[in-house]
């Protein structure tokens, strides 16, 4: 927090990069490296995403953390034993503490970990889709989409800077702002930014181009997460996604596209949210609502034209161990699995205070 009581994220990760070339001492290999993310985070959604829409799932395995973690660490309470199955660890703070003892900055996820030294190589969760997106183009599922293209990185660049800032940053603003001033600063940014989308997505089916590009993951995990968590519980509650008729429309679109909604758990994300941010719902009561089936419904976006994958064409089906279950499909309360187990529901720590905030 900063003196005037605004939220400031800690912007330091470890930014070993994994390349076609090796040049930070970790070539790209399939079987190598671990992706562990959680289906809470939005940080996380955006490296899931990116290795569906690029077919990595044979070459850049997944571990998922559950939804609840204390101020040590995410944790693997959903996997058997607790424990991640491919790393055997409890905690990603184990592979994050073999890689730098006493590591003082946050355990983030997403992570990439070097399966052989059970080391995190990077927790740079910008840099990690760019690289997924690039550095291993050699195994890529054929039809895989550049979702960089270079005519366009300025562009990219600029809208995923202000999207960034004002909306998916913008909302922990919001919700974790410790004074009305700083609240109400935070606030303005954040609608006069989603004012602007609503307006840019007009006329246009993507954010830049005709194409699915970074953009449009960046900004995707925030709407999806927005009447679930963010309209409430962080207090960004001039609308809902669901009144601005252009961006839910949008977000629809980006959810029925494949790669995109087939990595939406909302079971997992109320949990997270409402449980481990004790200071902003001591009681831990996790909502029912809302309703998630209307993310099925049709959008209407296709008549704006445009081609989601450009020259490519859609990801498979997710592997059966990454399957999440579709909008309406369970009528498991948002504290449980989506098999049915329980998850802890007790508190796990102050979400500000930790060194993981997703």
């Amino acid at each position: 927090m900063t003196g005037d009581g605004s939220y400031e994220r800690d912007r330091t990760y470890i930014t070993t990069r994994i390349t076609a070339d090796g040049q930070d001492g970790y070539p790209v290999e399939p079987g190598r490296y671990r992706l562990i993310i959680a289906r809470a985070c939005p940080w996380a959604n955006r490296s899931a995403i990116v290795r569906r829409l690029m077919g990595l799932e044979d070459v850049l395995s997944m571990g998922i953390a559950g939804p609840l973690h204390d101020e040590r660490s995410w944790t693997f309470h959903l996997d058997p034993e607790g424990r991640d199955p491919v790393l055997g660890i409890e905690r990603l703070q184990e592979a994050f503490l073999l890689r730098e003892p006493g590591y003082p900055s946050g355990i983030t996820v997403p992570a990439i970990v070097d399966i052989p030294t059970g080391r995190v190589v990077t927790n740079d969760f910008e840099r990690i889709t760019l690289d997924l997106g690039s550095e291993w183009a050699d195994h890529q599922r054929e039809g895989a989409p550049d979702l960089y293209p270079e005519r366009w990185r300025d562009e990219i660049d600029d809208v995923a800077d202000k999207v960034y800032r004002d909306v998916n940053d913008g909302v922990y603003q919001c919700g974790f702002a410790d004074s009305q001033k700083a609240y109400d600063e935070a606030y303005r940014r954040l609608w006069e930014r989603l004012d602007w989308l609503e307006r840019r997505l007009g006329n246009r089916r993507y954010l830049v181009g005709d194409t699915l590009t970074e953009a449009d993951v960046r900004l995707f995990p925030t709407l999806v997460r927005f009447d679930a968590v963010y309209h409430g519980h962080f207090k960004c509650n001039r609308q809902k996604l669901t009144e601005l008729p252009t961006l839910w429309a949008y977000a629809r679109d980006l959810f029925q596209t494949p790669g995109f909604g087939d990595t939406i758990d909302f079971a997992q994300i109320k949990a997270h949210y409402y449980v481990v941010h004790h200071d902003i719902n001591p009681t831990g009561i996790v909502p029912l609502g809302p309703d998630p089936r209307g993310w099925l419904s049709p959008h209407g976006r296709e008549e704006l034209g445009g081609h989601p994958f450009g020259d490519g064409t859609p990801p498979a089906p997710p592997p059966p161990s990454e399957r999440v279950p579709p909008p309406g499909s369970t009528t498991v309360d948002a504290g449980s699995r989506s098999d049915g187990a329980e998850l802890p529901t007790k508190s796990a720590g102050r979400q500000r205070g930790a060194p993981a905030v997703p």
